[in-house]
């Protein structure tokens, strides 16, 4: 029988109370589901497992949930849109900015939870967070996203626009951001009057249950926000329910692209973020120290575990006489647990992308290429078995070798070599994926050749990961995009992808009007 229970404690964490350690825990809970503002403990007798990637120990178990409790999430979800709706955005508002001051309260309890399910270190995970808050905190801009236009069009008769939610609709979450992507999503599609139906990655859950507990204490109304969990089944059983109108996702090519397809087929708004190969040209007018220091903390950071890492560099003429350097910077960095002071880079998530990445390495190696820095081997003296991979670099690549076809998603750099600006350049636009690029140099002439003739979605001038702030939108191009649409996730654009745009042409003719001859013909307006 399903459990219910309204207290936050069915979390084991609090605001005062949270994970500081890689310690075993003694009796690790089921997560539950969140539904009309409860926590509940699912019926269902299938679990997937969630370990720490620091120690592989049991952290807490996910339930792939029962039909009938997918059913019961959505039908709550569906039941809380029409009050939602009617809501004034301004009431709406009013729950946001308690929604902001409650995330920034518990910023480090959230922060450790993802170190402890995801294994990206503390202070990266504090940035997980930061991130995501900042679009709540620019979502509480709902009454101005929201404002409609008017035009007088002709004598007595004026149009006017208006914004309108879509209804139910759904956020698939990755692995690598538990708490940035929720919140790219839940704002919003909350301040502009939807109700979400939420699904975080079973790798990584518990910081999204948290922010479910700060959402019931900020005020949302029953059903508005709601949390579903699973795998495979949950996923399909979300792509085919009628109630949902719009779907976000991020992660990879594989689902993304299925899932692009298969909603768009019963007619969901879908966007999704993929997958990413994320390219930097190093020129040898750029400054040396500053360069290398951006590439280092861009490539390895979060364990290359990131859409927008940098995992391909391009050195431009002299500067391949840089690698050894960049080799020495990699080498000085701390792989340790997430918790421990002074780590640089934490595990990679699960034991399968331990293998995956190093069977990448091991390809490069077989086609030819040189690895200069193997992170292969690494053995942590206090984490005997944690997913552990060590900074890796591997020059002399070329755009056929397996490891810069596919991304690897770990903490390894691919380096190529380029005789020019517009050969770089054009290596880059042969690449299929667009999310994100940048280019080094002291040249303003050479940084303005490179953005109008890049193809990638995001690119920054001596700025290694170029994701732009909340008031504006994320925007990946190519394969890095299903559908080779536009992603929205948040700004303006995310608010038209969540709301529905009314035209309504209205005639109010004054008493003095004197009836004309009717016309059969299309009004001209004037």
């Amino acid at each position: 029988m399903t459990q219910h229970s309204t207290q936050a404690s069915v979390l084991g964490t609090s605001s005062s109370s949270f994970p500081s350690s890689h310690a075993k825990i003694a009796n690790p809970k089921d997560t539950p589901y969140f539904v009309d503002n409860e926590f509940r403990l699912s019926a269902t007798t299938e679990f997937i497992d969630v370990h720490d990637p620091a120690t592989n120990e049991l952290v807490s178990k996910v339930p792939k949930m029962t039909e009938s409790e997918l059913e019961e999430v959505l039908q709550a979800a569906g039941s809380a849109f029409p009050a939602w709706k009617g809501m004034s955005t301004i009431a709406r508002q009013q729950i946001m900015f308690r929604f902001v001051s409650l995330i920034r309260e518990h910023w480090d309890r959230l922060a450790a939870v993802i170190t402890l399910e995801q294994g990206k270190t503390l202070a990266d995970s504090k940035g997980d967070v930061l991130r995501g808050l900042q679009v709540a905190e620019a979502a509480c801009a709902g009454p101005e996203y929201m404002k409609g236009e008017v035009l007088e069009v002709a004598k007595d008769m004026e149009t006017r626009t208006y914004r309108e939610p879509l209804g139910v609709v759904s956020v698939i979450c990755p692995f690598n951001f538990p708490a940035m992507i929720p919140l790219w999503c839940i704002p919003i599609a909350t301040i502009t009057g939807n109700t979400v139906v939420l699904k975080p990655s079973e790798r990584a859950p518990g910081a999204a249950m948290i922010l479910m507990e700060l959402a019931e204490k900020a005020g949302f109304p029953n059903g508005v926000i709601n949390v579903v969990h699973g795998a495979h089944d949950t996923v399909n059983y979300l792509l085919d329910a009628p109630s949902i109108k719009a779907i976000s996702f991020v992660g990879s090519n594989q689902a993304g692209e299925y899932i692009f397809e298969k909603g768009s087929a019963s007619g969901k708004r879908v966007q999704a973020n993929l997958g990413a190969k994320n390219h930097a040209v190093v020129l040898p007018d750029s400054d040396k120290d500053s360069t290398l220091e951006a590439i280092t903390a861009a490539a390895f950071g979060a364990a290359g575990q990131r859409c927008m890492a940098l995992s391909a560099l391009i050195l431009v003429g002299e500067t391949k006489h840089w690698l050894q350097e960049l080799v020495e910077r990699a080498k000085g960095l701390r792989v340790d647990g997430g918790f421990e002071p002074d780590a640089d880079l934490g595990p990679v998530v699960t034991p399968q992308s331990k293998l995956r990445i190093n069977k990448l390495v091991a390809s490069a190696e077989s086609e030819g290429a040189t690895i200069l820095l193997d992170g292969r081997g690494f053995q942590h003296k206090k984490y005997a078995n944690g997913n552990w991979v060590a900074p890796t670099i591997i020059c002399d690549v070329n755009p056929t070798m397996q490891c810069y076809k596919e991304e690897i998603f770990g903490p390894v750099l691919v380096c190529l070599q380029a005789n020019s600006l517009d050969d770089a350049i054009c290596l880059i636009n042969a690449n299929p994926y667009g999310n994100g690029t940048a280019i080094f140099t002291s040249s303003g002439v050479s940084a303005e050749r490179f953005r109008k003739n890049i193809e990638a979605g995001q690119v920054g001038v001596n700025v290694p990961i170029p994701v732009p702030l909340p008031m504006f939108s994320f925007t990946g191009n190519k394969r890095s995009v299903a559908g080779g649409g536009a992603n929205t996730f948040y700004g303006k654009p995310g608010v038209s992808f969540y709301t529905q745009l009314k035209t309504v042409t209205s005639k109010w003719a004054g008493r003095d009007s004197q009836p004309g001859k009717m016309a059969l013909s299309m009004p001209t307006n004037s």
